[in-house]
């Protein structure tokens, strides 16, 4: 295929504290839920790099984990991730909501006030606040960024979200596509049927419960009507093991139930899915366990 001088593609990183919205921005501008959203911290433990394709342009969208100071090696990897967005942006999304003041990390923060590429600082939930309260927070975050265009945004009500687009692909650079066009993310399809898992989980499950949990497909077999999913829940220790599987199974058949829906959406298949339950000792303080589960890059 022939690209025209005129074709423009780019990397355009989302970076914010926990829960600012970047994952419902990422959604909003693919148009697929890629990136699981509940309303706990952490959500995003990866890179997940989603794809717009036009006829001539490609944006290459990153959702990152919202910065934390991390308290243990799963957390110093999830930030690991943050430092690679810095690090082959074109384009750098700097995500704040109504009333934040900070990001949770200095040197992050310095980054993005001396960065040499174009920075848009969304300003997020808009549809939280009032006028007056609006006004304050533009003056606020102008002052702090000088070098951000800044954009009021409602992620969820899609509000402003195609201006920012458009403004996006006037700032991307000329360049052929990096990706095959028909392409929508860097993720195989066992990622999305581990985090679809997961986000039930978040949503059902309360405390230290989530976080100890990390999901792996062991088996996708796909045929024209129906794909066959057999996952495994892993979690730190028995008594996690017992409340996931709750009384008499009926917890672990919940999450089964909801997360077939959510696949029969994503992947517009019939889904058989069978879950286990294994614990798996300390495996987010175990490198070897987080390799395994793609953490370190």
């Amino acid at each position: 295929m022939n690209y025209t001088m005129e074709h423009k593609s780019g990397f355009v990183n989302i970076i914010g504290n926990p829960n600012v919205g970047k994952s419902t921005l990422m959604n909003a501008f693919i148009g697929e839920r890629l990136s699981i959203i509940t309303s706990k911290a952490q959500t995003t433990r990866h890179r997940i790099l989603g794809f717009v394709n036009g006829d001539d342009f490609q944006v290459i969208f990153s959702d990152t984990p919202g910065i934390i100071k991390p308290a243990y090696e799963m957390q110093a990897s999830m930030m690991n991730f943050v430092k690679s967005a810095f690090e082959d942006a074109d384009i750098l999304i700097y995500m704040v909501e109504i009333g934040e003041q900070e990001l949770k990390d200095e040197a992050f923060f310095n980054k993005i006030i001396h960065a040499k590429i174009p920075v848009l600082l969304l300003l997020n939930k808009i549809d939280n606040s009032n006028q007056e309260q609006l006004e304050e927070q533009v003056a606020f975050w102008q002052a702090k960024v000088p070098n951000a265009e800044l954009f009021p945004i409602s992620a969820l009500q899609n509000f402003n979200v195609k201006e920012v687009f458009n403004r996006i692909i006037e700032l991307l650079p000329v360049c052929p596509p990096y990706y095959p066009k028909d392409t929508l993310t860097d993720k195989p399809e066992r990622f999305f049927v581990n985090e679809i898992i997961r986000e039930k989980i978040l949503l059902y499950y309360n405390k230290e419960i989530p976080y100890a949990v990390e999901i792996v497909t062991e088996e996708f077999l796909e045929d024209e009507t129906i794909i066959r999913i057999r996952a495994l829940i892993m979690v730190e220790r028995d008594t996690q093991k017992g409340i996931i599987i709750g009384h008499k199974g009926a917890a672990l058949k919940k999450v089964g139930i909801e997360a077939r829906a959510d696949l029969e959406k994503f992947f517009g298949k019939q889904i058989h899915i069978e879950l286990y339950v294994k614990v798996n000792k300390n495996w987010r303080s175990n490198v070897n366990q987080l390799k395994r589960f793609g953490y370190n890059q």
